[in-house]
């Protein structure tokens, strides 16, 4: 199958769809935008690596970073990467095709952690996990190689939602993806443009754009269960509470730390009372008392305190 067979032509899309069409990548440059901003995700003379992994999101971000790299205030480059993990099926042509289409800067790279994942995970276990981590790797060590200053990822608000709540149930910790991350060799800084992006409407320009989307199931694997869960919750409360997940992904953004219980990030242990000040009036402090079995005489005078 080639690329021309998998891509419809936007021209031939009916006049509701264009206007559909335009509508939504509006909002998804705007967001990719602000998101941009907001982390200065890209800085004036930026080598960006987009990882493309062949599905939707990846894709869309492709999309909309060379649309913005062509209005952009500042001069960067795209460089676009799909690691070839040697799957089993991999239809190796379709990616090669559709960048040479999109007449940019692209690399194939091989390297079979297909074969290290069989080898390393018993059959019916999920390879996600591993599967990610040498996926990972590979790709801070090739961006280095190529001089590229940032890695670009296609995670979206819904990811990293889930992600919180997968690390609040199976992990024990208050974490998430973060839209833009340092390493911890602090070699390379990854982005994540598509952060405030909600899934549904990266897949509803998906559609119209017929991108050449390549499955995630070439292994065998079935994609993490607990992930799965957590997406069916999380898709429950968006029917019933629409714009619950962009509420919890804004908490991602307005911590109080004082307010949790990490003792590594709060020091509890020495909070001290400090009434030197002059007190501040309470909201309903006139209270009375009705009964009692205190001897007043037996009050502190805070008079003067």
């Amino acid at each position: 199958m080639t690329v021309e067979q998998l891509t419809l032509p936007t021209s031939e899309l009916t006049s509701l769809e264009k206007s559909q069409c335009i509508k939504i990548e509006k909002k998804l440059r705007r967001n990719v935008g602000k998101a941009i901003f907001d982390y200065n995700m890209i800085e004036e003379s930026d080598v960006i690596m987009v990882a493309i992994s062949g599905g939707k999101d990846s894709f869309a971000m492709l999309d909309i970073l060379l649309k913005l790299q062509k209005s952009a205030p500042i001069n960067f480059k795209i460089i676009a990467v799909n690691l070839d993990q040697k799957q089993p099926g991999f239809p190796e042509h379709i990616l090669p095709a559709y960048f040479e289409s999109l007449a940019i800067p692209y690399y194939i790279v091989d390297k079979d952690t297909y074969s290290v994942v069989k080898a390393k995970i018993d059959e019916g276990k999920t390879t996600c996990g591993l599967c990610s981590r040498l996926r990972r790797g590979t790709l801070y060590s090739f961006a280095e190689s190529i001089g590229a200053t940032k890695i670009a990822l296609g995670h979206h608000m819904d990811d990293m939602v889930e992600t919180l709540f997968l690390n609040m149930f199976f992990g024990s910790k208050l974490k998430s993806m973060p839209p833009k991350l340092l390493a911890d060799d602090k070699r390379n800084i990854v982005i994540r443009p598509l952060a405030y992006c909600r899934e549904k409407d990266i897949m509803e320009y998906a559609n119209y754009k017929h991108f050449p989307i390549i499955p995630c199931n070439l292994c065998g694997s079935q994609e993490n269960l607990q992930r799965q869960n957590v997406k069916a919750m999380l898709t429950d409360w968006d029917k019933q509470t629409p714009g619950r997940v962009e509420a919890i992904f804004k908490s991602l953004t307005n911590v109080s730390v004082s307010q949790l219980a990490d003792t590594n990030l709060f020091d509890f242990q020495n909070l001290t009372i400090d009434r030197s000040s002059e007190k501040q009036a309470y909201e309903f402090e006139k209270e009375q008392v009705s009964s009692s079995n205190i001897d007043e005489s037996l009050y502190i005078d805070v008079t003067n305190i």
